[in-house]
């Protein structure tokens, strides 16, 4: 009997987040929106059903969204980002083996309940919903792309109760039939044009392909997808995460950016945000890119966009150094003249902060050094971020993206714990 794999995803996961300490939000249309208040990125059911869009623009969309009494919340990712540890934590007692695979989804390896994973995952489903407020659907299959096929049926499904299980032949078919074929994972408009020059149209079409045919055509890739509808494993539970190759902080600016002085305010918060990441994951870069841009949706303005590739002599962490390289990248690029929409900051060639190759004129962080991020660090965890920061990443910061509409970090911030 094949192993069932259970892939758990939130249901509209940044909106959910948002009900959990404010009931008054249940039943109504709730919207979440990108950085800098820009488009729609999260929706609740009841905002679906009155036809808003993922990415429809807020400027465009405010009146209308008043007019159909639609909440509107800022994006709060320091609350996602801990309510997605609390449900990943949860479902660590249902399974010996996880992969997370982003913010709000997870696959499962069910071993030991081949006899009856919906069961099981039924009560998964009860208990995460129970201890943390946020509703999931379970999709089960023998494969992790059956297993995403499954999640979405159940998704969209009612009588499925939030979970469908997809172990057997038949049940397999009659989802994919319902299903169009870039609704399976990793087949975008790209990929399903190529299928469609083979005469290839639905999944299940995809699923009766030779696989062998298919490599030779299209690549491994290619012959993966129709392996894994065929229900033999391609795609392996991944439960260490591997060290990233690159980190990047970015943000659009709440208003735009004229002045030299502020931008090196906004480069320098990058560089220490992108450190700080870095360093959680216990790793050191040793080049990094600052990017500065203005907005292309003003063909009126000037237009300019550049960056700059600054390699430093040993690989760090030390938010310091960082900065430091971060600002003369920026001196190498900055012209006066322009309205700068934003900028960044990329960590590339990243490795362990541990293993760190020197030479004959530069050292690598020292204990001081690791010791004075590592205060840095537990100060801003435990008050708040930027309770300490570098001057030279300003105060006032008027160039901050706009949030008008952000809920309070209820499980984060002492000051903003939920009140009864």
């Amino acid at each position: 009997m094949a192993t069932p794999i259970a892939l758990v995803d939130c249901n509209n996961f940044y909106a959910s987040c948002e009900r959990v300490f404010q009931p008054s939000l249940r039943g109504k249309p709730v919207v979440v929106l990108s950085n800098n208040d820009g488009c729609v990125i999260a929706r609740s059911n009841e905002a679906k059903a009155l036809g808003i869009g993922m990415g429809d623009p807020w400027h465009l969309s405010k009146a209308t969204f008043e007019k159909a009494g639609v909440i509107v919340r800022s994006s709060n990712y320091t609350l996602y980002g801990d309510m997605s540890a609390r449900v990943m934590r949860t479902l660590g007692e249902f399974s010996s083996r996880m992969e997370i695979y982003s913010i709000d989804e997870a696959f499962l390896d069910l071993s030991g309940f081949e006899r009856d994973p919906r069961t099981h995952a039924q009560q998964l489903r009860q208990t995460v919903l129970q201890w943390t407020g946020i509703p999931v659907s379970v999709g089960i299959a023998p494969t992790k792309l059956l297993a995403k096929a499954a999640n979405r049926v159940a998704k969209k499904t009612p009588e499925c109760g939030g979970v469908l299980s997809l172990m057997s032949s038949d049940a397999q078919t009659s989802a994919l039939a319902s299903l169009e074929l870039t609704d399976l994972w990793g087949v975008a408009g790209r990929m399903a044009k190529r299928f469609a020059e083979l005469g290839i149209n639905t999944p299940l079409e995809l699923r009766a392909a030779d696989a062998r045919f298919m490599r030779d055509r299209l690549g491994v890739v290619a012959e993966r997808l129709v392996l894994e509808l065929q229900g033999i494993p391609c795609l392996r539970l991944e439960q260490v995460t591997p060290d990233r190759k690159s980190i990047v902080c970015s943000r659009s600016f709440g208003r735009p950016v004229q002045t030299r002085t502020e931008m090196e305010q906004a480069v320098a918060t990058y560089a220490a945000r992108a450190a700080e990441k870095m360093r959680r994951q216990r790793l050191a870069t040793s080049s990094l890119v600052v990017f500065v841009l203005t907005n292309k949706f003003k063909p009126t303005d000037p237009q300019y966009t550049v960056q700059q590739l600054v390699q430093l002599p040993v690989a760090t962490a030390d938010t310091a150094k960082l900065i430091r390289a971060a600002r003369w990248g920026l001196s190498k690029i900055w012209k006066d003249g322009f309205r700068y929409k934003k900028a960044g900051v990329m960590l590339l060639d990243l490795g362990p902060a541990s293993n760190v190759q020197t030479d004959l004129f530069h050292q690598p962080d020292d204990g001081r050094s690791r010791a004075r991020m590592a205060a840095l660090d537990a100060l801003n965890a435990r008050f708040g971020r930027d309770t300490v920061c570098y001057a030279t990443s300003g105060v006032k910061r008027g160039w901050k993206l706009r949030n008008e509409h952000v809920s309070a970090r209820y499980t984060t911030n002492w000051d903003e714990l939920l009140r009864v």
